[in-house]
Order: C-alpha cells, then sequence, then structure tokens
C-alpha cells in the first residue's frame, strides 16, 4: 500500500509515554474494560513504551508501541477486538489453547479469555468494541481488508485537521470494519499517494527542527518550490497548511511534555511559552480544538492512572 510517509503512531492521543507498569495496566484495564488484566515484563522498572487512545462513540483505537516484551494475560474483552501489527510481532492465545496471529489481523470473539503477547519494538493497534457479528469462520482477504483500513487511517492521523476531524475519521472507521464485519464482504481500502518529495523534505524540517520559527519563504527554499506552490501543494496531498502543520507539530510537542510530567503542580504555561505559544488563553483554545480536552485535562487523565495504580495493592489486599 502506498502511504502518505506518515510514522503511524497516533502520537496527538499520547496518554502515557515514561510510565510505570502499573500505570499501563490501569490504562489498559479501563480502555478495554477488562479489570482482570495483568502483565508480565522481563524488566518491570523499566520502560515499557507509550500508549496512545482515541476515544468516540464508536468505541477506542488504541496504539501500543512497546520499548519491551509485554505479556498480558486474563484478558477477557465484553465485545469483540481486532489487533493488528503495525510493526514487530505479537500472538494471542485464546482460552484452550488456540492461537491467533496478529499480522495481518487478529479478530479476538466476545466472552473468551486470551493472552496477548508483545514483543519489543513492536507496535500493534488495538479497535474496540466492533460489531458483534464476528465470522463463524475464515473469509480469505478480509483480515488483510480490516488491517488495511486500520493501517490506512494511522497513516492520515498525522494530518487530522482538529479533534473534530480526527473524531468524524474515526467514527467512519469503525462504520467501515463494521460493515466489512456483518457483510463478510472483501473492500480493500484505497491506496494514499506517495508524499511530493519537497513536501517531505518540509515536513521533515517542522518535525525534526524544534527551535526553528515559522517561515513560509525559508520553507520554500529549503525544498525548492515557490512560496505559492508549495502552500497549495501542501494543502492538497495532506490537506494542511504548512502553518497549521507547523502549530500542530509544536502543540503535540507541548502535550508530550504534559504526558511525561512528574511534577507535583506541572508548567503548562512554561511549557506553551517554551513551545512559541506566548498566550496561555489562546494557547488552551487550540489545544482543545485539537485534542478534544483542556491541557489540564491531559494532566488529570495521567493523574489519576498514578492514583488508581497506587492505590491497587492495598484494594487487592482486602479482596
Amino acid at each position: 500500500m502506498r502511504t502518505l510517509d506518515a510514522n503511524p503512531e497516533l502520537e496527538a492521543y499520547l496518554r502515557l509515554n515514561n510510565a510505570a507498569y502499573a500505570e499501563w495496566r490501569v490504562a489498559i484495564a479501563q480502555l478495554l474494560a477488562c479489570p482482570g488484566v495483568e502483565g508480565r515484563l522481563p524488566r518491570p522498572q523499566a520502560v515499557v513504551g507509550s500508549l496512545s487512545a482515541l476515544t468516540v462513540d464508536a468505541g477506542i483505537v488504541c496504539v501500543l508501541d512497546m520499548a519491551q516484551d509485554m505479556e498480558l494475560v486474563g484478558c477477557c474483552v465484553s465485545q469483540p477486538l481486532l489487533v493488528t501489527a503495525v510493526q514487530g510481532r505479537g500472538e494471542i492465545t485464546l482460552q484452550g489453547g488456540s492461537r491467533l496471529p496478529v499480522f495481518p489481523l487478529a479478530v479476538i470473539p466476545a466472552g473468551r479469555k486470551f493472552t496477548l503477547r508483545i514483543a519489543e519494538c513492536s507496535r500493534l493497534v488495538l479497535v474496540y468494541p466492533v460489531s458483534e457479528a464476528v465470522p463463524a469462520g475464515p473469509r480469505p482477504g478480509l483480515e488483510v481488508a480490516l488491517a488495511g483500513h486500520i493501517h490506512r487511517f494511522l497513516m492520515r492521523s498525522d494530518y487530522f485537521q482538529d479533534h473534530q476531524d480526527a473524531s468524524g475519521e474515526t467514527q467512519a472507521l469503525f462504520d467501515r470494519l463494521e460493515r466489512q464485519l456483518v457483510s463478510g464482504q472483501v473492500d480493500l481500502p484505497e491506496d494514499l499517494p506517495v508524499l511530493d518529495r519537497r513536501l517531505v523534505r518540509v515536513i521533515e524540517k517542522i518535525r525534526s527542527e524544534r527551535d526553528w520559527e515559522f517561515d513560509l519563504q525559508d520553507l520554500a527554499r529549503h525544498c525548492g518550490a515557490s512560496e505559492r506552490n508549495l502552500y497549495y501543494l501542501m494543502k492538497r496531498e495532506t490537506g494542511m497548511t504548512p502553518y497549521r502543520f507547523y502549530q500542530r507539530c509544536r502543540l503535540i510537542r507541548v502535550r508530550k511534555r504534559l504526558v511525561d510530567c512528574k511534577c507535583d503542580v506541572p508548567h503548562i504555561s512554561w511549557y506553551a511559552a517554551d513551545e512559541g505559544f506566548s498566550h496561555l488563553g489562546r494557547f488552551a483554545a487550540l489545544y482543545r480544538e485539537h485534542f478534544g480536552e483542556l491541557p489540564s485535562e491531559t494532566v488529570q487523565w495521567r493523574r489519576r492512572l498514578q492514583q488508581e495504580s497506587l492505590a491497587e495493592p492495598a484494594r487487592r489486599a482486602m479482596i
């Protein structure tokens, strides 16, 4: 499949990055409504990886990017769950011993306990829930088609205009997946275009040069196009203007710092100013426009995980 040369990790909806395993367990238990899930890691005190999650009315798209091997045991979902590997490898073992590869895609039926093994440096996508009408038997090409739609969605995610656009695309993904599962029809997604090499240079510059201040003329010189051509080329191929993409990249950097923050009182205004946002009220509005929540809500989500992970040992001792 041709792509937009994106890095499919759903980074605009990062929830965990430099977090302890206990927070990971609580996050996965909540996202999948699976309170009995447990994890096994070779290095429990080391970084687990990153977790991103985008939630809409239809369900959740969750991306797990692993920094070490992890095994999730005791999982049991109330509705079918789709798991596909973007990179690396993983495996699912259902209760009873049957195994499901996560490449191209595994459909985990509702009510069955399973174990999910994920290898280090792997990136897996979990889509939950999906239609209860899971095919009773194998249908050639269906898993490939379902995985293709999920991968295409992730490739597009780097260029979502804002949270409204992201939510609409996510809802559309759930609709497509359910439609195919119900009908059993194999409907492969359309190929995404390969980005113009000039745009690749522009995007790499904006992403990698953290201290660079936006200058359309500088970008045009960098990629060898006129300012006018660059503007319309990027708008046509990604749906975003160069400045909109630059702004979104800065907001994502602030979000990552908020997610990683371990201080008692996060310095939201300081992080925002450090990324070039001088007006805090305007920054907060932009942040909510892009991510569907205020910066303080991003911090609160992580704080709740920390509190619940600390309270878990005492709660289990009482059971």
